[in-house]
């Protein structure tokens, strides 16, 4: 089944569906696949002329854990080629197995939910490491950055690494948002560069707190690649630059309108109130009139999350949308269950449906999720939502098209910060 092939099953169908395994070991790398990963990866690198800049790799040897920033799907190729010629096995999403699973699996994957809370990772990236030795590969941020900035990351990534004791490094790159951007696919022409960073020796790792583990991945992984095309004056010539834009500048600075902004091709404006922001040479925004509010794409990013705090803050944020249900069980496919009803509020996700005279109910407590997934014009079904279940996962596509599931990203991230401080407190 393709991906993007809409496919019906009833709610017992589903049920009787064998679930994706979670919990095998993973493999280490048949040679023959090493050989074709290096040759489908590295040549590109090459072709895009990535700079890979490595500071203090001399002092480390594998196995160890590699932290990554995640953009886009040239992320992987990049690594791949940053520790050529050793042997890695990764975390990858469920969807990255569809109709792929035994490759997946011998190229040295292993699956995991998004946002699910799974033990058997954890003994599963120890295999890694120990019998595999091979090194352990983690996006943390868990879905592109939206943005090109740093993504959120896990309060148990530091515990994680602190419990291996196994060095940590990390890869940061720069410019693959920029190159290849999550809402507007057409690749773009941007020279890229990767710091490679001896971050934790084991000693570090024993000696130091988990707070100051984590305070120390937080600074490690800043980036801003909006920042980076400015600071090395990078042009990127073309008409498409704002192209889809809107999907993550969705709230109009000027008349205060969610969802009111649109965009073509390097223009960005509101249908509400007909402000038009020109998307130069250098992604500067340049309001025609004059009477710019944000210059800067990620400022006015940031603004979106600070509405959302204050609309949740007031006690007035309540989303109720109509959804196509998409569940994932195992890497065959999608299947379409039908319509049913997402109610996002301080009380978590609730997802309601009646399919085939049966009641359909799954809830998501604010403190299960620090985040959701969200994609944009998903294999040509629309935006959607995605968060998952022990044993499924759920893409969740707003009949209202007109919705922007960026929204979600904040607010979900936003009501785990404030139940988060509130059960720290009672503590």
């Amino acid at each position: 089944m393709k991906i993007s092939d809409i496919e019906y099953r009833t709610l017992e169908e589903i049920r009787q569906m064998e679930r994706f395994d979670l919990k095998s070991m993973p493999k280490r790398t048949k040679w023959y696949l090493q050989v074709l990963a290096w040759l489908l990866s590295i040549p590109e690198t090459y072709i895009r002329r990535v700079k890979i800049v490595k500071i203090n790799m001399d002092k480390v040897k594998s196995p160890y854990v590699l932290l990554c920033n995640h953009n886009s799907f040239f992320d992987f190729k990049v690594a791949t080629r940053a520790f050529f010629p050793r042997r890695a096995n990764y975390v990858v999403a469920v969807d990255g197995f569809i109709n792929r699973e035994s490759l997946m699996r011998n190229v040295g994957c292993l699956g995991k939910r998004k946002f699910v809370s799974d033990p058997a990772i954890v003994k599963q990236l120890k295999h890694t490491l120990e019998v595999n030795k091979s090194i352990a590969v983690i996006y943390p941020e868990a879905r592109y950055s939206l943005i090109g900035t740093t993504a959120i990351l896990p309060d148990s990534l530091g515990k994680l690494i602190k419990m291996f004791k196994y060095p940590v490094v990390t890869l940061i790159s720069h410019g693959h948002h920029l190159h290849d951007p999550v809402w507007n696919l057409a690749k773009r022409k941007v020279p890229v560069k990767s710091v490679m960073t001896y971050l934790f020796a084991k000693d570090d790792l024993e000696v130091l707190s988990l707070k100051e583990i984590n305070e120390k991945l937080q600074s490690a992984f800043y980036y801003n690649d909006y920042e980076y095309q400015i600071n090395n004056n990078i042009k990127i010539k073309g008409d498409n630059r704002a192209n889809n834009l809107h999907k993550v500048l969705y709230r109009c600075p000027h008349c205060l309108t969610d969802y009111s902004m649109k965009s073509e091709n390097n223009n960005l404006f509101c249908e509400n109130c007909n402000h038009i922001y020109y998307v130069d040479e250098y992604n500067r925004l340049n309001e025609t009139k004059g009477m710019g509010v944000f210059n800067f794409i990620p400022d006015w990013f940031d603004w979106q999350r600070s509405e959302v705090r204050k609309e949740i803050n007031a006690g007035e944020y309540n989303s109720i949308v109509e959804v196509n249900i998409d569940s994932l069980p195992n890497s065959s496919g999608y299947y379409r269950l039908g319509i049913g009803t997402l109610t996002h509020n301080e009380n978590g996700f609730f997802l309601v449906a009646k399919l085939q005279e049966e009641d359909f109910k799954v809830h998501k407590p604010i403190l299960s999720n620090y985040g959701v997934h969200i994609e944009y014009d998903y294999f040509g079904k629309g935006d959607c939502i995605s968060f998952s279940t022990n044993d499924d996962t759920y893409y969740l596509f707003p009949t209202d098209q007109k919705i922007s599931v960026t929204k979600y990203h904040f607010a979900v991230e936003e009501l785990y910060k404030i139940a988060n401080e509130k059960s720290t407190q009672n503590l």
